[in-house]
């Protein structure tokens, strides 16, 4: 059962990166949704379950914040040294961006998606209900991770042929996730502590990358309204699941 949930979130993703690349004539618009997407999953989906899957307190502060800190810090560092790397040797930019970036977030999501896969599973264990509960949230949000997986690659000047295989292993990885359960189990302590460091990194990407360039040709109020947009519906998709 959850393996077959999980092949309604690979058609979600799917369908989030065939979204993404379709409105490429409305670049500004989709940055700024996407941008709205990945802040609301950090903010409202992500750190919500990693302060309660990861609890515990290191001198004064919860665990799954400090992995949250490390993760946005962790995020700027490696596109620090990247670029300087790239710069170095001579690589190839784009917009200032290296493409390396790209797909090292892509690869981020892709994990993220799997995690998501054995949530499903890990829930259908404990009850039908839960499993419901939690598949609703993944398929539902698992279109932002589709549109946002395609969106980072190809931000950062990747070749449409990486950011489709990109967006097709994202797809791939919750169903790879859910099968996963059938042998290994997670302990939740180390969940929590995942959602938090991938939390912070996602966040890095959505305040320094993706929103300020939605705006930096294009400083449009529907620019703006998207990226609300984006906040309301994964609003919507945890207010549902809960």
């Amino acid at each position: 059962m959850a393996v077959f949930v999980a092949l309604g979130a690979f058609l979600m993703t799917l369908a989030g990166g065939w979204t993404a690349q379709r409105v490429t004539d409305r670049r500004h618009l989709v940055l700024g949704l996407a941008g709205g997407l990945m802040l609301g999953v950090v903010g409202l989906d992500l750190l919500p379950e990693a302060l309660h899957a990861a609890g515990d307190e290191v001198f004064g502060v919860p665990a799954a914040l400090l992995l949250f800190v490390a993760g946005f810090l962790l995020a700027h560092l490696v596109e620090r040294l990247l670029a300087a790397r790239q710069a170095a040797h001579g690589g190839e930019e784009h917009d200032g961006r290296v493409p390396e970036v790209g797909l090292t977030a892509a690869a981020a999501m892709v994990g993220h998606s799997a995690m998501d896969g054995v949530a499903i599973g890990a829930a259908f264990q404990v009850g039908g209900g839960m499993g419901t509960a939690v598949a609703l949230a993944v398929v539902a949000h698992d279109f932002a991770d589709g549109f946002n997986t395609y969106t980072i690659t190809s931000l950062y000047g990747n070749a449409r042929r990486k950011a489709l295989t990109m967006l097709f292993a994202d797809a791939v990885a919750p169903v790879v996730g859910a099968a996963s359960t059938s042998f290994v189990t997670i302990p939740e302590g180390l969940l929590g502590g995942y959602l938090g460091l991938f939390g912070g990194a996602l966040l890095y990407l959505a305040a320094a990358e993706i929103l300020p360039e939605a705006h930096h040709e294009h400083p449009a109020r529907s620019t703006l309204l998207c990226t609300v947009a984006g906040v309301g519906f994964i609003w919507l998709v945890v207010g549902l699941a809960g």
